[in-house]
């Protein structure tokens, strides 16, 4: 069992909560989390990375946690959330790293690799695929692909209505997302639908969580949804700001990981299949009888994926070339 330390970094204008694991000269892997999840989502696999010598870093996200969570939409950017962490490893001194994402941690480091081709050596993304930038903002064709319907991130874009639902009883909020993510995202309903109606009112954690787990999870969100919503109040402006990397291919050696299972992966099933186009160095797999959290429903196999591959392209025993 590795312990994990605790920093709270002052970078980019911000507190950043930051955990990390492993052997100080150890290759830098960043581990970056998702909605709404939290660093410990990661522990699984920061203890096997530390045991094979890789230094481990686990941000929590601006919006969770200890980190800073600014009221404002615009504060969550997708550049902004990149430069977060940009400037976190600017003060540890990484100059190379593996970068790993998760859910919106995938978009993160998906984009950390367009912008820092030299530092991230190395790329890993969970169940969010890498689409490119769009002829036009995504929020856009979601509106008309699902006029008349019910879509959830529809349904965030107003600040303060998806607050309203979720922090009415954030343990029965959290407990649904983390067990029922399906129902929660992909019923058909009314537009003007609520998120969580009609879903269990005691839900039960999923077999992979806990209540020792779930209550770190719980006071991730001690302050609410609002930041972690805010980061779907950004499509347009994420659309606008990086105009500079239209049509950039991932150049980096990247892994893959979706749960056959996965929600996301329903909504995401034409970019799943045109990523390679825009990843040439792509290795992925689809985990049977696994669904969004896989990181955590199957960590020995996500763990055995992860170790072969920074085996071949990022071995934690060697010097950062």
């Amino acid at each position: 069992m590795h312990d994990f330390e605790h920093h709270l970094l002052a970078v980019n204008g911000i507190q950043l909560s930051l955990y990390s694991t492993g052997p100080a000269d150890g290759r830098p892997v960043w581990l970056l989390h998702g909605f709404p999840e939290c660093w410990y989502s990661w522990h699984q696999q920061a203890q096997a990375l530390a045991r094979a010598g890789y230094r481990v870093l686990i941000p929590e996200m601006r919006g969770y946690g200890q980190s800073s969570a600014p009221a404002e939409p615009e504060a969550y950017a997708l550049l902004t959330l990149c430069a977060d962490i940009q400037a976190a490893m600017d003060h540890l001194g990484h100059d190379h790293v593996c970068v790993i994402g998760h859910d919106w941690g995938a978009p993160v480091a998906w984009h950390l690799a367009l912008l820092e081709p030299q530092r991230v050596r190395v790329l890993g993304a969970m169940s969010v695929p890498f689409g490119g930038r769009p002829k036009r903002p995504a929020i856009d064709i979601m509106r008309e692909a699902n006029a008349g319907r019910f879509n959830y991130i529809l349904y965030f874009q107003e600040p303060g209505v998806a607050e309203a639902e979720l922090d009415a009883n954030i343990e029965r909020s959290l407990r649904l997302l983390l067990s029922d993510l399906g129902d929660a995202l992909l019923r058909e309903k009314p537009a003007d639908s609520r998120m969580l109606d009609e879903l269990d009112a005691d839900p039960a954690l999923p077999a992979w969580c806990d209540e020792a787990e779930f209550a770190i999870y719980r006071r991730t969100l001690a302050n609410g949804f609002r930041g972690p919503l805010n980061w779907y109040r950004n499509f347009a402006r994420n659309w606008q700001d990086t105009e500079s990397l239209a049509g950039r291919q991932i150049e980096q050696p990247t892994l893959f990981l979706v749960g056959e299972q996965d929600p996301v992966a329903r909504l995401e099933a034409y970019t799943l299949k045109r990523m390679a186009e825009l990843v040439p160095r792509l290795e992925q797999h689809r985990l049977g009888n696994c669904g969004h959290w896989l990181q955590s429903e199957q960590p020995a196999r996500v763990n055995a994926l992860l170790a072969d591959f920074l085996d071949r392209h990022y071995p934690g025993t060697k010097t950062p070339g």
